[in-house]
């Protein structure tokens, strides 16, 4: 069986996800950062050893169940990602002068008629979507080329905002489709993606249907008369377009569209009505008309230019002090995962941000030593073992982590045990000890109930839609990391 999931299926499935941010009853996203330890060597069940490379080249997430789970065992933190922080992208073209860009062809992949050969573009191409068709300028305004010139470099930027076609000087035609806006710049311009949006101006002057463009696919031969001749008429579907040809040495040199018509979605010029406007005796002539996307070009720029990418831009903003200081700056992180409508406290998650650390507060008395990130800690009398995160020593409290699966942190039984308790806890780096506050008491807008305090958000709630391991970012308080997700649906 012969099937193809279209283009069209891909930017369905992109509307889907955008409009999923503010629909009535709307999806909820995080995005969240962790893993603070390095990538080396990682017990996971059973005392099975797994390689999970190194903090130079971490190995590729698994798309597994097991997986998923452990994207919770060592959550920092998650920031809500809101509608507007959410666009359709494109492949970012700059314009570069001395460049060979394709033009804009309705068949590309397509059979040529009476050949077994497909229809490519300059660069080779065989889909549309492949092709070099679209550029944006210094100006950040997007053109879609509709015409190369028979193949040559173009050497004129296009410039200007005109609904209508743009002629440069090398010959080539641009179609101005829009503009990005200084926010877009900011917020959906990477070094290879852009954001792709639908100009009303341009979208309201779009003829459905048109032909603007048609190309000599064989310029024929035997005319006996040489000359321009008007009134040739497109045929098809739509109605009104008019070409008028000129031949040469018996064949045809030149076809321009004088009437670009309407509702084509197939059209053709016959050698027929060319020989009757006057180019007697030619033959074999066959020149192709470019089918205009539905609407027309410029109608909906994010179906016509590919937009089935989506970009998600995020800010991690040092400690974002705004929301209790939920992101530590304390420590690293090497993993970045999505997280689609998880819970906090057993309720949908609502919170601009949600620490994902665990934490205990120490009481006063004995003084706590000062603990050390990265160095593990246990409880011997709850077996409890767990991951200095970031040591608080002002308030006097530890953020940590535990992973599952560790062997040193069972009971006996064989169960992961939780810290608990007024039970000392010592730091095996630091030999750091503290005891948990046995009150209930409130600082940074987390509620202690006997010292301890779990994640803000619920560990394998929601689903996981992306991870990404990397190379470790360093934090700082003064320090903002910009996260551009960029999602090919």
């Amino acid at each position: 069986m012969a099937a193809i999931i279209t283009n069209k299926f891909r930017i369905h499935n992109s509307e889907q996800f955008v409009e999923s941010f503010s629909e009535a009853s709307p999806n909820v996203y995080y995005l969240g950062i962790g893993r603070p330890q390095d990538f080396t060597t990682s017990t996971r069940g059973d005392s099975r050893t797994e390689n999970e490379g190194s903090d130079v080249s971490p190995i590729t997430p698994v798309d597994s169940v097991a997986d998923e789970f452990y994207v919770y065992d060592d959550l920092l933190a998650a920031k809500k990602v809101t509608s507007t922080d959410v666009s359709y992208v494109i492949p970012r073209r700059n314009w570069t002068t001395g460049t060979v860009y394709d033009y804009y062809r309705h068949d590309y992949g397509n059979r040529i008629t009476g050949t077994t050969t497909t229809q490519t573009s300059d660069s080779s191409a065989s889909t549309l979507w492949d092709s070099t068709f679209y550029v944006v300028s210094a100006d950040y305004n997007v053109y879609k080329c509709l015409d190369n010139n028979n193949g040559a470099a173009s050497t004129v930027e296009p410039t200007g905002t005109s609904t209508s076609i743009l002629t440069t000087a090398d010959g080539y035609k641009w179609k101005y489709m829009y503009s990005l806006s200084a926010s877009q710049q900011v917020n959906f311009l990477s070094t290879d993606f852009m954001a792709v949006a639908t100009d009303s101006t341009v979208s309201s002057a779009a003829t459905d249907g048109a032909i603007n463009i048609v190309k000599i696919k064989t310029a024929g031969s035997g005319a006996t008369v040489n000359s321009t001749f008007t009134g040739i008429a497109i045929r098809g579907d739509g109605s009104g377009g008019q070409v008028s040809v000129t031949t040469s040495g018996g064949a045809v040199t030149a076809v321009t569209v004088t009437n670009v018509g309407s509702g084509y979605t197939y059209a053709y010029i016959r050698n027929a009505d060319i020989v009757s406007a006057g180019a007697t005796d030619l033959t074999g002539s066959e020149i192709d008309c470019i089918i205009e996307p539905k609407g027309g070009h410029g109608f909906n720029a994010v179906k016509e230019l590919g937009g089935y990418y989506v970009m998600l831009n995020t800010n991690f903003e040092g400690a974002e002090t705004s929301n209790s200081g939920d992101f530590t700056t304390a420590n690293n992180f090497r993993r970045i995962a999505l997280l689609r409508d998880p819970e906090s406290s057993g309720s949908a998650a609502s919170a601009n941000t949600l620490r994902g650390m665990k934490a205990v507060r120490f009481a006063a008395s004995p003084t706590p030593g000062s603990f050390t990130v990265d160095e593990e800690i246990n409880q011997a009398t709850t077996c409890a073992v767990g991951k200095v995160v970031e040591w608080d020593s002002t308030n006097r409290i530890l953020y940590y982590i535990q992973t599952r699966f560790n062997d040193e942190g069972v009971d006996s039984n064989g169960n992961l045990t939780a810290f608990s308790g007024t039970n000392v806890i010592t730091g095996q780096g630091s030999s750091a000890t503290g005891t948990p506050s046995g009150t209930t008491e409130t600082v940074d807008s987390i509620a202690f109930t006997s010292g301890y305090a779990g994640a803000e958000i619920d560990a394998d709630s929601g689903d996981v839609i992306y991870v990404e391991n990397r190379a470790p970012i360093t934090r700082a308080s003064d320090q903002t990391e910009n996260v551009k997700l960029i999602i090919e649906f």
